[in-house]
């Protein structure tokens, strides 16, 4: 607007009256162009306070809305189970607890009935829950889920993670653990099995075999029931079962090596059956047989080492070639009409069954030609014919006889005579008297009877057989043969003569050694005569002695004891006291008639009980 007064062409703002820009005044002045008016144009103040401005705005809005979200999630949500919660598994965020324990038990409840999967070492097995002493805990299940968070922040992470809390079980303690110890006892420990190979016979075929492998298998034992127990506590309701430790006991095969000798050696050795050509008759030995003989030891490299008992089948093979073979004997002397004479020897042929064998692998090995050729040897007799022709034994020269046998210890006299009489014993050679009796069995005729000759003592299969001892060894004394040893009776029998008696049998049967020496140029027979109830011993050879006997004294008595005994079985003894004594043997040559040696020999005897029966 301007003035009337005002001179034409002057503003009535001029730049040498305007404040200065920065002031306030300039920011609510309107300045007037014609009929328009201009705004002033902003400064970066004003930007600032309008911009801040706006953003308190949208601030308080979004606040408001946030804390009214946050009021209607609280109260939407109030009671039930936090967002993001899961419980084995099973989402249950969200759900009132009436709700979430409904899904679970939906969902769970299943899985009381079904098996838990057991796994120890390579053992897969199942237990079941519901007898095994466990359960679920429904209440402290959903407790442990929680009640929803006033925390904003944890109410949000809830919308985008997850937390898993577990179920809580209730447990049986003794029963979970006495399944566990059962379940153990009876599928999860075992005892390892060590590689090996068996045989399976095959119906229908003459011994034929099929083998098969066993595979090994290290052996277990549950390590710890306790912590077993503990581990289905933890796990029984997962996916995946539990697992046990177990201690392990390793074996030495491995299956790769069970397998390579089942292929490698033993199916060619049983395939057929093995022959043994002998002199004029053969022997089979059938795939069972040698199937039989196999032995199987497990090597640490994991090999299974395979070995042959050769004398399962040489006892197979023997009696088939029992007639290729022949017996050896020594020359014996034999009496004909009271005479000695030389009963010839024979020549032995055995197989030696060592050579016969040497090639057994590799032939065991072929599917062909599957032969052994049985390997002979000839031995000649300890006396031959020629050797017991010059002996010398020509003459008696030594005879003694004892009587009072009868009944069983007459018989078990006679069994063993028929043994020792005809022995030859050449010079510097010992007679053993056990050796020549062999076994004082029943199968070899001997039968029980009082251990004792005069009929005391135990019965003992054999008992008796002293007296004939004791009368050989009086036979060789006159002879003028040396003793290799002998033991008197404990107690004296007065049938004999003192220090100069043999016991040949104990109280419980068994054997008592008795050995005489040829020490002698020649050679002796030794004749045994037994009947009427006397045994009678000679001694044939050559000569050499005349036999005096000189008795000690007894002395050193020891009174005999007093037993008193009843019932149907005592049977009344007098008995006798012990006492000690000796006995001088004298040589004599029969030549020169001079005396060459005396020989003593002390002896003492034990008392042996009066016995009285009421």
């Amino acid at each position: 607007m301007r003035d009337d007064h005002e001179e034409p062409g002057t503003d009535l703002f001029t730049d040498d009256l305007l404040p200065p820009a920065d002031t306030d005044e300039d920011l609510v002045d309107e300045l007037f162009e014609g009929d328009r008016v201009v705004q002033p144009p902003p400064t970066p103040a004003s930007k600032f306070r309008r911009g801040l401005g706006k953003a308190l705005m949208v601030t308080g809005v979004l606040m408001g809305l946030f804390v009214l979200a946050y009021a209607v999630d609280l109260i939407v949500s109030a009671g039930d189970v936090p967002r993001g919660v899961t419980v084995a598994g099973i989402d249950v965020g969200g759900l009132t607890h009436k709700e979430a324990e409904s899904k679970l038990r939906r969902e769970l409840e299943p899985k009381l009935i079904e098996p838990v999967r057991v796994r120890a070492g390579d053992v897969r097995t199942v237990l079941y829950p519901t007898s095994s002493g466990l359960g679920l805990d429904w209440p402290q299940t959903l407790g442990r889920a929680g009640h929803q968070p006033l925390s904003p922040y944890t109410r949000v992470m809830s919308f985008f993670t997850s937390r898993e809390v577990g179920v809580v079980t209730w447990t049986d303690a003794p029963k979970l653990e006495k399944t566990v110890s059962d379940l153990a006892a009876a599928q999860l420990n075992r005892q390892p099995i060590e590689g090996n190979i068996t045989f399976r016979p095959v119906e229908g075929t003459d011994g034929g075999v099929v083998p098969a492998a066993v595979e090994p298998r290290a052996g277990q034992s549950l390590a710890d029931v306790k912590a077993a127990v503990a581990a289905v506590i933890d796990g029984w309701l997962s996916d995946g079962g539990v697992e046990f430790k177990v201690n392990v006991s390793p074996v030495k095969a491995t299956s790769p090596g069970v397998h390579a000798a089942l292929a490698k050696i033993v199916v060619p050795a049983v395939a057929k059956p093995l022959v043994i050509r002998g002199e004029g008759k053969d022997a089979t030995l059938k795939p069972d047989t040698i199937a039989a003989s196999f032995q199987f030891a497990a090597r640490d490299d994991g090999n299974l080492e395979v070995r042959i008992d050769q004398g399962k089948l040489r006892a197979a093979a023997q009696p088939q070639l029992k007639e290729t073979e022949t017996d050896g004997a020594d020359a014996q002397i034999v009496f004909v009409g009271d005479r000695p004479a030389v009963q010839p020897s024979k020549d032995a042929r055995k197989v030696n069954w060592g050579l016969t064998f040497s090639a057994l692998t590799s032939t065991l090995a072929k599917s062909q030609d599957r032969e052994l050729k049985a390997v002979y040897d000839a031995s000649s007799p300890a006396v031959s014919t020629d050797a017991a022709n010059v002996l010398g034994i020509n003459e008696v020269i030594g005879e003694f006889t004892t009587s009072g046998l009868s009944g069983p210890a007459m018989t078990n006299v006679q069994a063993l005579a028929a043994r020792v009489s005809g022995a030859i014993v050449k010079p510097n050679e010992t007679f053993s008297l056990g050796a020549r009796s062999g076994p004082r069995t029943a199968e070899a005729g001997y039968v029980p009877a009082p251990v004792n000759e005069d009929g005391t003592g135990p019965v003992v299969v054999g008992g008796g057989v002293s007296q004939l001892a004791t009368t050989l060894y009086n036979a060789a004394y006159l002879a003028g043969m040396a003793d290799g040893g002998h033991l008197e009776h404990d107690h004296y029998l007065d049938r004999y003569p003192v220090a100069r008696d043999v016991k040949a049998i104990d109280n419980n049967g068994s054997p008592v050694e008795m050995q005489i020496v040829n020490d002698a140029p020649t050679g002796i027979a030794i004749q045994v005569l037994p009947a009427n109830g006397s045994v009678t011993v000679r001694i044939w050879g050559t000569k050499r002695f005349s036999v005096q006997s000189v008795g000690g004294d007894r002395h050193s008595f020891v009174p005999q004891p007093v037993q008193a005994g009843s019932g149907p079985g005592c049977v009344p003894d007098p008995g006798a006291a012990g006492f000690s004594t000796s006995d001088t043997r004298v040589l004599v040559d029969v030549v020169t008639g001079t005396e060459v040696r005396r020989e003593t020999r002390n002896a003492t005897y034990s008392p042996r009980a009066t016995v009285i029966c009421a």
